[in-house]
């Protein structure tokens, strides 16, 4: 058996559970359509009862329940068996010429190689321009063990299976092996072959040695089946995918190099949306790739692993997010077939749905680091993101669960129609929003309602939800933009605003409701908005005479001088924003801020709006005598 056992499967079945939900504001809570395999909260380690195929899209009502896809099913015994019988495996010496095979299931013409029936067979040598080719029946099970073997094709793969039921590559312990196309291809047997390594049936590869594919055109290793890796260290490097498998591709551990010119790991159906998937239990993974990293069709699924993953020219190629130019009026079409017919160059993508439930990530992708088409559930694991464009995007809804997540480089941090935030250590920065409600595709965040459009109009389905984890926020745009509502009920949410009064801390299209929890924010007050009347924690939102500095410090204490909350600003900022289970209605607090401190009397549980930012209306700014920039009030 493999060495490196599979980590963190406990879920019966192999396809995904259906997963539709409606987000009910009042408590953030979900609640599920009938058959939907969901597993929400506490009951995140049960197995689901049931298990239906993945469907071919998500739509975008789908709340982001924490979803279990089921896996015990992924890899076979065989998949993870290493050994083999030398007694009675057949033994085949390739040499330029000269390979010899005292077997009749293998045909020797020049530098082909052909493996025609079933059984085990242990390949070393050398072809420099040559092929092995399996074509057994298509109920066969053929073995290939690998045992210090080399060979290249200047004009096809170096292995190519036209047919078997299943093709297990074995890499012997301690063995060293290569397969190299040199930059052509030729069709064989109707078999529009484009891969170093190329199978039309399914293939595992698995061993305890090493596999070096090179490609100096097409891809890596190419399955039009399953692809399953178990175990072994490979490396691999090719012109356009490194490793990709049509219906799926399945990892259970080993180690794996990959520089490629297009994605690194790829699974597509384009005929089938049930299929295309990727699931990786474990593994060391570095990618450097020019187009999507690891990219899933449909749902993807990771339990654990490391993985350092850069694409395209990472996120110092950030795009233009200039919105000050007017669109023009199909601004919506244009931006609808720029983002089908642009490269996809993201750091892990999925088409339907995204679950991460462990693992050391390290991405640095020029476009999303994150991306789902559907939804994405972060329930674990240690993320340092570094993107172009968002940190993390769905389409659909975001679930953060769990985990520790530095978005070191974003120009949005979390971006999705719905959002829930129920655990994780969370640290963003942003270049725009930090956390931004607004669904759709992937440009929906910064181009905005279009021409004649309502930009204050409330998206329907959107809502940020806070219940849980704790969030450090600095954003050059909006801290927390919601296109439709926020709830903040629990956790930690410490917010460094914007400094341009375009801008707010908060903002939202619907309403804002907070009912516990801790929330510190300071920024700009030109576009300050704060918690709605139908609050039940105290919140208090206060203006200041002048601006203060970065790095200074903001402290609450109560009637009796003891300190309910204190924190270091991390930028300049004009307004501060506070709420705390020790505030109540008919107390009176100081704040202070910086050189500034204020009284509060809080007369109701909400002190302070947009209009009358904290209870101080109509003053207007100025500039004192020591230079300080003084707060516009509007």
């Amino acid at each position: 058996m493999c060495k490196n056992k599979i980590m963190g499967l406990f879920v019966t079945g192999t396809m995904i559970g259906t997963m539709i939900g409606t987000m009910m504001l009042g408590g953030c809570g979900t609640k599920a359509n009938q058959g939907a395999q969901v597993n929400q909260g506490t009951q995140a380690n049960e197995s689901v009862q049931e298990n239906t195929r993945p469907s071919s899209s998500v739509d975008s009502s789908m709340n982001a329940a924490e979803i279990e896809i089921n896996t015990s099913d992924m890899f076979s015994g065989r998949d993870k068996e290493v050994g083999y019988d030398e007694t009675e495996s057949v033994s085949v010496q390739l040499s330029d010429d000269g390979s010899v095979c005292e077997s009749d299931a293998v045909l020797v013409e020049g530098d082909t190689v052909t493996i025609t029936d079933e059984g085990t067979y242990v390949l070393s040598g050398t072809l420099t321009d040559g092929m092995v080719v399996v074509a057994a029946e298509d109920t066969d099970k053929v073995q290939l063990v690998l045992d210090g073997v080399s060979i290249s094709n200047s004009e096809s793969a170096a292995l190519f299976v036209l047919s078997a039921d299943k093709v297990f590559v074995t890499t012997a312990a301690s063995s060293e092996n290569t397969m190299e196309n040199g930059g052509d291809y030729t069709v064989i047997e109707d078999a529009n072959i484009d891969a170093a390594v190329f199978s039309k049936s399914d293939l595992t590869f698995n061993g305890e040695g090493k596999l070096t594919v090179t490609a100096k055109a097409g891809h890596g290793i190419v399955s039009k089946d399953d692809l399953v890796f178990t175990c072994g260290t490979y490396e691999v490097t090719s012109a356009d995918h490194g490793i990709s498998g049509k219906d799926s591709v399945r990892i259970a551990n080993g180690s794996y190099k990959i520089v490629s010119g297009k994605d690194g790991i790829q699974a597509k159906n384009a005929d089938d949306a049930e299929k295309g998937f990727v699931y990786i239990a474990d593994g060391t993974f570095e990618i450097i790739s020019k187009q999507d990293g690891i990219s899933a069709g449909s749902w993807l699924q990771i339990e654990d692993g490391d993985y350092a993953v850069a694409t395209g020219a990472g996120s110092a190629a950030a795009k233009n997010h200039n919105t000050q130019e007017r669109m023009p009026a199909d601004w919506e079409a244009k931006a609808a077939t720029a983002e089908e017919d642009s490269v996809s160059i993201k750091g892990i993508k999925a088409g339907t749905q995204m679950v991460l439930k462990a693992g050391t990530y390290t991405l640095d992708a020029e476009d999303d680091a994150l991306h789902s088409n559907g939804t994405i559930t972060v329930s674990g694991g240690t993320y340092t993101l570094s993107s172009g464009d968002d940190g993390i995007h769905a389409d659909a809804n975001v679930l953060i669960s769990g985990g520790s997540l530095d978005i070191a480089q974003s120009y949005e941090g979390v971006e999705g129609l719905g959002i829930d935030i129920t655990g994780g250590d969370i640290s963003i920065l942003a270049l725009d929003d930090g956390i931004n409600a607004a669904g759709g595709n992937d440009s929906s965040g910064f181009e905005g309602p279009g021409p004649g459009g309502d930009q204050f109009a409330a998206t329907e389905g959107a809502y940020i939800c806070i219940s849980g984890g704790t969030l450090y926020i600095n954003a050059s745009g909006d801290g927390i933009d919601s296109n439709g509502d926020l709830t903040v009920s629990g956790g930690k949410t410490y917010l460094a605003g914007p400094v341009n009064d375009g801008n707010g801390s908060l903002d939202y299209n619907g309403t804002a409701v907070i009912t516990g929890g801790i929330f510190a924010a300071s920024g700009s007050s030109g576009m300050a908005q704060n918690f709605g009347g139908s609050s039940t924690q105290g919140v208090m939102m206060v203006s200041l005479d002048y601006r203060q500095e970065a790095g200074t410090q903001i402290s609450l204490t109560d009637s009796a001088g003891t300190e309910l909350l204190s924190w270091t600003a991390e930028k300049e900022y004009s307004s501060v924003m506070v709420s705390c289970p020790e505030i109540k209605q008919g107390e009176t607090y100081t704040l202070t801020a910086g050189t500034a401190e204020e009284s509060v009397a809080m007369d109701s549980l909400v002190y302070g709006n947009s209009s009358q930012m904290g209870g101080k209306p109509g003053r207007r700014g100025g500039r004192k005598d020591d230079g300080r920039n003084m707060i516009t009030k509007l």
